[in-house]
């Protein structure tokens, strides 16, 4: 198993590592409520963004392809551009019913979003490895939500405070602020937003 990584497999694995300590560093957030280490919490995204840029780079510069590195990218960016952003999302308040149905979706949608993007990047490529597009938009622009929740955060607008409010609707309470979520989510599985396309070895 270790003899057939890359160093493209390791920035991916790391891309992994970074999301999963982000979800235990949130939880130790609920915990405990140490501000100083949840900011940990949103660098890591970050740093797990580099890292998948990073192994989408070396990868295409290398001549030795990983015979894992679609599957542990996909799996990678579930954890660390879905999963995780989700879980950021219910640390800071979104923890209503409908809430947690959004969040649910936002994380549904990214894994078909991967999905298709694994099926697909093959067939719609030529022979230098590029297509002309993908349907929908890549999981990791959800780095975009955890920029918010950060300037959320810094403003303290959390909990009851959030962004735009909360309200009761028939047995459950929702917070509008989820909606981004689900906009992102919609914006992956779209069958008509065309993205650009690259190297198939880059990012979904």
């Amino acid at each position: 198993m270790l003899r057939a990584y890359t160093v493209a497999d390791l920035f991916t694995l790391a891309n992994g590592s970074c999301g999963t300590i982000s979800i235990f560093l949130c939880l130790n957030y609920i915990a405990e409520g140490r501000n100083q280490f949840f900011w940990i919490a949103f660098l890591l995204l970050f740093a797990a963004l580099g890292c998948d840029i990073v192994d989408g780079y070396w990868s295409r510069k290398s001549s030795r392809h990983s015979v894992l590195g679609a599957d542990l990218d996909s799996l990678a960016d579930v954890v660390s551009f879905g999963v995780a952003p989700a879980v950021l999302g219910f640390t800071l308040g979104l923890r209503g019913a409908w809430d947690m149905v959004i969040l649910a979706y936002f994380v549904v949608c990214g894994i078909s979003r991967l999905a298709r993007f694994n099926v697909t990047a093959a067939a719609l490529s030529d022979e230098s490895g590029k297509v002309k597009y993908f349907e929908g938009t890549p999981i990791p622009t959800s780095i975009l939500i955890v920029g918010l929740l950060g300037a959320a955060f810094y403003e303290n607008a959390i909990n009851e405070a959030l962004w735009l409010g909360v309200y009761r609707l028939g047995p459950a309470t929702f917070h509008p602020l989820t909606l981004i979520y689900a906009l992102s989510g919609s914006a992956m599985i779209s069958a008509t937003l065309r993205v650009p396309g690259c190297a198939v070895i880059q990012m979904g």
